[in-house]
């Protein structure tokens, strides 16, 4: 995994606007405001919104979204690129939304409790359908662990999955987490995975 920095006036800046992670598959950068327009347009999908959990928001709402996200240190996004769509050469600070659109999903994680922050969530979505089936989601979530153990000192990961999302539920326990947690109200799975030097080895260092 590779790691690309912005930097000199850019320095300032938090470093999940400084940071791109280029894999074997997909390259993640930050998530840039270039980029909500075309997240805006999945969330109008009604399957997305159920395998998420989330709720429709208007463009606008969705921008104050985006902004939100952007300055909360205790969240941390990443657009994923499609490495085969990519126009050109990836260059990092470039939204890359132009030409094959290789703008397809996203990945985050929250560090939710405040008493512990050595624990995040974890979520992952390919939105396009095109992309799927690839390995993008298993490599993109490998990438994001080792960037959250390394610059956040993540000790767990949790993902909460509904049960109808077969795909991410099988992602999850392929990469070792394990059921935590059911609930029924949300019909949603809880996996978790704690850091250790077993499970540290699958990571895409």
């Amino acid at each position: 995994m590779e790691l690309e920095e912005a930097s000199g006036e850019d320095k300032g800046q938090r470093k999940s606007l400084e940071t791109s992670l280029e894999g074997k598959k997909v390259v993640l950068v930050p998530y840039m405001r270039e980029h909500v327009p075309r997240y805006h347009e999945w969330m109008q999908d009604p399957a997305l919104l159920l395998a998420t959990g989330s709720e429709p928001l208007t463009l606008d709402q969705e921008y104050q979204m985006h902004l939100s996200w952007t300055q909360d240190p205790n969240k941390h996004t990443f657009i994923l690129l499609d490495k085969e769509l990519i126009a050109g050469s990836f260059v990092h600070g470039d939204p890359h939304v132009e030409g094959l659109n290789s703008m397809v999903g996203d990945v985050n994680i929250y560090m939710n409790d405040p008493d512990d922050l050595q624990t995040a969530e974890i979520e992952i979505m390919i939105a396009e359908p095109k992309s799927r089936g690839k390995g993008l989601g298993e490599e993109s979530v490998l990438m994001m662990m080792t960037f959250a153990v390394e610059n956040y000192g993540i000790q767990k990961f949790c993902a909460k999955i509904g049960d109808s999302n077969a795909a991410s539920l099988h992602l999850f326990r392929k990469l070792g987490y394990v059921d935590a947690s059911y609930s029924e109200v949300f019909k949603e799975v809880t996996l978790e995975l704690p850091v250790t030097e077993q499970s540290f080895k699958i990571l895409v260092i």
